[in-house]
């Protein structure tokens, strides 16, 4: 009877509180590698996505960026919020409903100069189907949806 009552009175004790680790602000592999190792100039220069390589690789905002070249690596070094993609590459659509998923390099878009990565096709279908209204929501939401470990 004792073990029952010390387990009920164990369950019916508050849970003690788990303090909430931000996410990263830039998504990125295991290795650290932001965007998948895409190179974020490359969207900008040549209209596709290009794989970067180690060789080139600049580290800026917590993460490992590659890029195909030295010279679009530079182009990024020195200004590399023009080249990021927008909400640190993580998937677009989801920061405008308030949570985090990770951006998949190959579903992409620019809109008014700024790269958006989406988690996949149906994502990004939904995000163009309201892209200002989306956008707007993503841009109110970003800072409190990096403070929740829960999205990751």
């Amino acid at each position: 009877m004792r073990k029952l009552l010390a387990l009920l009175i164990a369950l019916a004790a508050p849970a003690t509180a788990v303090a909430a680790v931000p996410a990263p602000a830039v998504s990125a592999t295991q290795e650290g590698v932001a965007i998948g190792g895409y190179d974020a100039v490359a969207y900008f220069s040549e209209g596709r996505p290009v794989r970067g390589s180690a060789e080139f690789a600049h580290r800026w905002n917590g993460a490992e960026w590659r890029f195909a070249s030295a010279a679009a690596r530079d182009r990024f070094a020195a200004d590399p919020e023009s080249y990021a993609p927008a909400f640190g590459g993580y998937c677009a659509w989801a920061v405008s409903q308030n949570y985090l998923a990770p951006g998949d390099p190959l579903v992409w878009r620019i809109v008014d100069g700024r790269l958006y990565l989406n988690f996949n096709a149906r994502a990004k279908e939904l995000w163009e189907a309201d892209l200002a209204g989306a956008i707007a929501r993503g841009m109110r939401n970003w800072p409190s949806v990096l403070e929740t470990a829960d999205n990751r």
